[in-house]
């Protein structure tokens, strides 16, 4: 199924918080046709109400795609109302946090095509990053297609087994948390240098976001970059000598810190 099917047999976005009204949004202006979409939420905002999208209507029969973005503790009542669109008619993409595939093919069939995806919260400025891993039901093409939808909302990798989910949900899912905090301790660090901290928050979060962009846009990797910003016995190297020590430095700090959130998504799938 293509883009053009999709339009035909209509999208369900069941769901439409913050993640799911950016991607409500990027499809929009990505061409997609209000009237091919049909949005499925107890409490729409005004944006969501303003789109012309179908708005908790009755659904059509055999959607091309239910994309299913409702949070985790509202999985258990979502669920069964999809069933009847279950059994490989529609494919399903699920962005719900710690929802394994197994669960959707419980309800929907195992011969159905699911996808799941672990996006992040830079997703509501179209700066995400999603991992997507499919069941053996899922073609290359809903694959492509599922991939299609989420790069409305940022960069989209593909997983070799939805093992690798919780070493994402560690790393980038949670990771977007770490760099919060880092840019409060950066703030607080210039206030104890003599900074008025607004000023000092200005500086951390531009900061930030400009080594984020260099970053992504330079050919070197962050290690070379790194190396090109620090000159022998200079300020930086001073910094990063603390921030590097091999024992209480940022390298130990950030490794435990992903294992720990990736050990506590592997304790809630295992229940």
């Amino acid at each position: 199924m293509d883009m053009d099917d999709l339009e035909k047999r209509g999208l369900v976005l069941l769901g439409c918080g913050k993640m799911g009204s950016a991607m409500l949004e990027g499809w929009l202006k990505g061409g997609l046709p209000a009237a091919s979409v049909w949005v499925i939420d107890p409490k729409p905002t005004d944006w969501v109400q303003g789109t012309g999208v179908h708005l908790n209507e009755d659904l059509p029969p055999e959607p091309g795609l239910v994309l299913v973005a409702v949070k985790p503790q509202m999985m258990g009542d979502a669920l069964p109302t999809l069933a009847a669109m279950g059994g490989g008619r529609t494919q399903f993409v699920s962005v719900a946090a710690g929802t394994p595939i197994a669960r959707f093919e419980e309800v929907l069939g195992d011969g159905t095509p699911i996808v799941r995806a672990m996006p992040n919260t830079p997703a509501a400025v179209a700066r995400g990053i999603t991992a997507i891993i499919g069941n053996s039901h899922a073609s290359a093409a809903h694959m492509g297609l599922a991939e299609a939808l989420l790069r409305a909302v940022g960069q989209v990798v593909r997983l070799d087994s939805e093992d690798q989910m919780d070493a994402v949900t560690g790393l980038s899912g949670s990771g977007p948390a770490y760099v919060f905090h880092m840019i409060e301790c950066m703030a607080q660090a210039g206030e104890a240098q003599g900074l008025a901290p607004d000023l000092a928050m200005q500086l951390a979060q531009a900061t930030v976001a400009g080594a984020g962009a260099l970053a992504e846009a330079a050919e070197e990797t962050p290690a070379q970059l790194r190396v090109n910003v620090t000159s022998p016995n200079g300020t930086t190297q001073a910094g990063l000598d603390v921030l590097m020590d091999r024992q209480a430095g940022l390298p130990d700090l950030m490794a435990r810190t992903v294992a720990a959130a990736t050990a506590r998504s592997k304790a809630l799938r295992d229940g």
